[in-house]
């Protein structure tokens, strides 16, 4: 029998900081109480914390991506490797100006993992980035962001890659499915804003205004439609996960926007909205074949639901 989902990430993260030499678990280890490292998400080709994968060994480099996978579903992990192998083509398509690389990729871990209550690690590079939480062997998802560039590389007509293809698909579907005033209400701009709204924020502070249209507006088709593409994003967890965060938004409230035209092929946007929810996606650079999609939990972004429980447990108010 598999391992709960704790002591797996417990047991990868462990094995990761062993198979490191001594300077890359020193560029690896931060303190848990180091929030402004922690508390971190960049999607742009940017120093960050952590060691870098193409300074590992082959042992570093697979432990790193055993880790990884301990955070997504199969699925999701094909995705992650697709993103990643798109820094080779967008090299080429640069002119291999920039240097970019596949091993361009960063991890880190906060805390002890094989000794904390309290401890946390991340991978990320450009257009990946996977943050996870573990209190009290309670694990805490948040922020997940997937990008890609280019969002489409095509032959004859045909896709020969598109990594986040059923995020658009679903969510032009749905546009499709609902009438005329539902379509209205969920267009909020005729133009797509420059990138995702919450950007690299470390908090996202409420929900996104305007709203846009509410779930129960949309009609049976396009609440089931809805709902296949609010479980594309959660279905990037594994499977415990994506059921304990299904079950924690049923029954509240979700509302839907998109910015910009509906026709394929130019730039757009979208956002789905929950109480501690916010999925947003665009594709608004190089003429709308570039994208962005994030999954963020605005009140517990990096573990900030288990940490107050864990707070409360050991202060309790008397």
């Amino acid at each position: 029998m598999e391992d709960p989902l704790p002591e797996q990430m417990r047991t990868a993260a462990t094995a990761l900081l062993a198979a490191l030499d001594e300077p890359a678990r020193a560029g690896a280890s931060y303190r848990f109480d180091d929030i402004d490292a922690r508390r971190w998400l960049e999607y742009r080709p940017r120093p960050r914390p952590g060691v870098c994968l193409d300074d590992l060994d082959r042992f570093g480099r697979k432990a790193a991506h055993r880790l990884l996978a301990t955070a997504l579903s199969p699925a999701a992990y094909a995705q992650a490797m697709a993103i990643v192998a798109l820094e080779e083509v967008l090299d080429r398509a640069e002119g291999w100006r920039r240097g970019r690389h596949s091993g361009d990729y960063w991890v880190a871990v906060f805390g002890d993992p094989a000794r904390d209550d309290r401890w946390a690690w991340r991978l990320e590079g450009h257009h990946l980035s996977v943050s996870m939480t573990v209190v009290d062997d309670q694990v805490s998802p948040a922020p997940i962001f997937f990008g890609a560039n280019p969002a489409a590389v095509r032959h004859a007509g045909h896709p020969v890659s598109r990594p986040l293809g059923v995020e658009e698909d679903l969510a032009r579907a749905l546009l499709d499915a609902v009438g005329p005033a539902a379509r209205a209400a969920a267009i909020i701009a005729d133009d797509a804003p420059d990138d995702i709204i919450s950007a690299t924020r470390p908090r996202v502070d409420g929900p996104l205004a305007p709203l846009g249209v509410p779930a129960d507006r949309l009609g049976p088709t396009g609440r089931a439609l809805l709902d296949q593409l609010l479980a594309v994003y959660l279905d990037r967890l594994p499977p415990e996960l994506a059921i304990r965060e299904a079950r924690r938004l049923d029954g509240r409230e979700l509302h839907f926007a998109w910015a910009g035209p509906t026709c394929p092929g130019r730039r757009h946007y979208y956002r789905i909205q929950g109480d501690d929810l916010l999925i947003e996606y665009d594709s608004t650079s190089d003429d709308g074949n570039h994208t962005h999609t994030v999954l963020r939990r605005p009140a517990s972004d990096f573990g900030d639901d288990v940490l107050a429980a864990h707070h409360a447990d050991a202060h309790p108010r008397g």
